[in-house]
């Protein structure tokens, strides 16, 4: 039996979200809700599926849901779909405060459904290669700069676009973060437009992580130390290599006479099987739903990242005062 999934929101990400979901197999798609009645309407008339007139009706016509929606209203329509025991993926950031990721939580465990956070970079090619060779990172080193784009612009850069390599960060060192370092400026937005921090694991490992909305290039960088090798893995290419020392090198006579970097380093190109991360992330959440695998990124998992974002947001804060509240 197929699953009846449906949409909230369909500005510039919610729109792919339709798409997806409508020709996906093993789904119903029921259709989508949008405020604004004109660009439900054009988004409608294009993919060739149904714009729900009220959030209520779509309610009413679906198992399962994605919400897409500004993050400030995260929390006021998925709390709408739990209580009326939907399943749900949330957008990230989970939700604009931790309190609220907090009401999250608390309600996706008491109505017993699954709820999975967004973090769409969990499926990214380069980070599906590089994730069976990945042991015990000691140092990270991440950028990610974009053009400015008005969509994301209601919360921090910190939210907005660092939040991915905090998830994929956090994920990699599996630890807590022992200590947060951070500086950032508003430039375009009365938000932080431009952010770099640096974390400290109770591990030991240390991470350097840059985001910038007003950037005149898109660079999306991922770069791990470890004790086997090193990773250099472009996000935005979906491509990555792996260099781990040789293991018939004799480090003795490599320190005592120069020889060639290919003599002693093996170079692996990180290889994943293709796919669009969107159309990965809404399969697993189908498959979550459905019993078949665990949920990709729960709402826990949600949780913990924003609560890293907002650690950092609170430390640009304390630095720079007069940004206080800004964020």
């Amino acid at each position: 039996m197929t699953l009846r999934v449906g949409v909230v929101g369909a500005g510039s990400l919610g729109y792919h979200h339709v798409r997806l979901l409508r020709d996906m197999p093993d789904v119903a798609f029921a259709g989508f809700f949008d405020t604004r009645a004109d660009r439900a309407a054009a988004v409608a008339a294009e993919l060739g599926v149904t714009a729900f007139p009220t959030y209520d009706a779509l309610l009413d016509a679906v198992e399962a849901l994605t919400v897409v929606v500004p993050t400030p209203a995260h929390l006021a329509v998925a709390r709408a779909a739990l209580a009326r025991g939907r399943h749900v993926l949330i957008e990230k950031p989970l939700a604009a405060t931790l309190a609220e990721a907090d009401e999250l939580v608390a309600m996706a465990r008491a109505a017993g459904v699954v709820v999975q956070t967004g973090h769409v970079e969990r499926f990214n090619r380069a980070i599906r290669a590089a994730l069976p060779y990945v042991a015990g990172p000691r140092f990270i080193e991440s950028d990610r700069l974009a053009p400015f784009n008005p969509r994301g612009a209601d919360v921090a850069v910190v939210l907005d676009l660092m939040i991915h390599d905090i998830d994929l960060i956090a994920t990699l060192v599996d630890a807590p973060v022992a200590d947060v370092r951070a500086v950032g400026v508003p430039l375009l937005t009365p938000s932080i437009d431009i952010a770099s921090a640096y974390l400290t694991f109770e591990t030991g490992a240390v991470a350097n992580i840059t985001a910038s909305r007003v950037s005149r290039e898109r660079l999306r960088k991922l770069r791990i130390f470890q004790p086997s090798g090193y990773f250099s893995l472009d996000l935005a290419a979906g491509t990555g290599e792996f260099y781990r020392l040789r293991r018939e090198v004799d480090l003795a006579s490599l320190a005592a006479a120069p020889a060639g970097f290919e003599s002693f380093v093996e170079r692996v190109v990180l290889d994943a099987p293709d796919g669009e991360p969107l159309a990965l992330e809404l399969a697993s959440f189908v498959a979550a739903v459905r019993g078949r695998q665990p949920v990709a990124v729960s709402a826990s998992e949600g949780r913990d990242a924003l609560a890293i974002a907002l650690r950092i947001v609170g430390e640009i804060d304390r630095t720079m005062p007069s940004l206080a509240g800004r964020a």
